[in-house]
């Protein structure tokens, strides 16, 4: 008997006994269901996360400020006089808070370490409101915008960060407030961004808008993001009036490095800069550790899967040994004729096989049916603040490894009864009653 007339038969086998057959691939198809379900709820989350990293800032960008004198620890730090009144009267935008200003020769320090391929010192900045036309003004934040980082769009395109044009992405919250009658609407429209300079002045700001950002789990999609040209636009009428010295001093700085850097070089490049009294900060350091508490869920639920899988490898188990009980003198007769021992675990690990598969199949079907049902209507209701997650998404490859464990679960399990059927003597197999 050839390889492909053992399988075939096993095939034609599986639903001798219909009733047995399908309660185990019932069996199999809960753990088999749960799983894909688990898997896709981890897939559709990491999806949304690397997303947001996009979001957030560019893969090979770290966030510099400079590190605290000493650690404060939590609770409320210890009163130092010299250090408040320090902080206090420091230069730029970010004087009064717990940090060390950024300077000009601390951007060329950062530019001399070994590894850093840019320097940027990030603006921050303190826009009072946005108004379209004659309209009711805003308040609304200010985003940094580096380049290479994607805003999640609801309608337009990114902002040109070469471009000398006064363009803004506004937060898909302030279309209608602003007077505009929906996303498209509001594109190549011009609003005022007003803010109040170092004289106590106000100042105002007239750019155009080319797109409508969507939330974003980084947060990135609630303020507005101007290019680089209205960037230095608003923090030079920031600047009008200020100290000397305010407008060449910054809260932070955007460090780049090689983009096919090894974790290991990030690593190294992270301790050289704390060794220069630095702290660095990348976008994995901030989601990294949301990543990993998802990650660990996904497991557990993943673990509660298995377990229900290996419950129907009994089921598998106690199938298969009662088919070779039922086929004794089968088997018998089959060996008697010349068919080896091989051929027969070979048939009957094949019945188990074709067990899992049917189970994993279907189980897998109702699975990513039931996934994509509840993922789109909890993202259209609970989750409708998080536009663009799917919160239960499918990877062929995730999909593809649970057909295949759940296969060789099925395998394992019936080995057993398989290699008690080619064990079978076939003169006791035929005599069997």
């Amino acid at each position: 008997m050839k390889t492909t007339d053992v399988i075939a038969s096993a095939i034609s086998n599986t639903f001798r006994s219909k009733t047995r057959t399908i309660l185990t691939i019932l069996a199999i198809f809960i753990g088999a269901f749960t799983l894909t379900i688990t898997t896709g709820l981890g897939t559709g989350i990491n999806r949304y996360i690397d997303q947001t990293v996009a979001e957030i800032g560019a893969g090979d960008v770290m966030t510099v400020t400079h590190a605290p004198a000493e650690d404060a620890g939590d609770g409320p730090q210890e009163y130092v006089a010299d250090q408040v009144a320090q902080q206090r009267t420091a230069p730029g935008p970010q004087s009064g808070q717990s940090i060390d200003p950024i300077t000009a020769s601390d951007l060329e320090e950062l530019a001399a370490i070994d590894g850093v391929v840019s320097v940027e010192p990030v603006k921050a900045i303190d826009v009072d409101y946005i108004r379209h036309d004659d309209g009711t003004a805003y308040r609304i934040d200010v985003g940094s915008f580096i380049p290479g980082m994607q805003v999640q769009l609801a309608a337009g395109e990114q902002p040109d960060a070469a471009s000398d044009a006064l363009q803004v992405v506004v937060p898909v919250d302030y279309v209608e407030p602003l007077g505009f009658a929906d996303d498209a609407a509001a594109l190549g429209q011009e609003v005022v961004l007003g803010l109040t300079d170092g004289n106590g002045v106000e100042q105002t700001i007239t750019a155009t808008v080319v797109g409508v950002s969507e939330a974003g789990l980084g947060g990135a999609g609630g303020s507005a993001s101007p290019n680089t040209a209205l960037t230095d636009a608003l923090y030079a009428a920031q600047g009008v009036g200020a100290p000397a010295g305010q407008a060449e001093s910054y809260g932070s700085a955007t460090v780049r490095f090689d983009p096919a850097s090894t974790p290991e070089q990030v690593e190294a490049l992270r301790t050289d800069l704390a060794d220069a009294g630095f702290q660095a900060t990348t976008v994995d350091d901030t989601l990294g550790a949301f990543k990993t508490v998802i990650d660990g869920i996904v497991l557990v639920l993943n673990a509660f899967a298995i377990i229900a899988l290996l419950a129907a490898s009994f089921g598998i188990v106690n199938t298969l040994f009662m088919s070779v009980q039922e086929r004794t003198r089968e088997i018998g007769l089959m060996k008697a004729m010349g068919m080896g021992s091989g051929r027969v675990f070979g048939m009957f690990s094949s019945e188990a096989t074709y067990i899992g598969l049917l189970g994993s199949l279907v189980g897998i079907g109702v699975g990513m049916l039931a996934g994509t049902v509840a993922g789109g209507a909890l993202s259209s209701t609970l989750l409708a603040d998080l536009p663009g997650l799917t919160l239960i998404a499918f990877d062929p490859v995730s999909i593809l490894t649970i057909v295949l464990l759940v296969m060789g679960i099925a395998f394992v399990a019936g080995s057993l009864p398989a290699a008690r059927a080619a064990r079978l003597n076939p003169i006791d197999a035929l005599r069997y009653e």
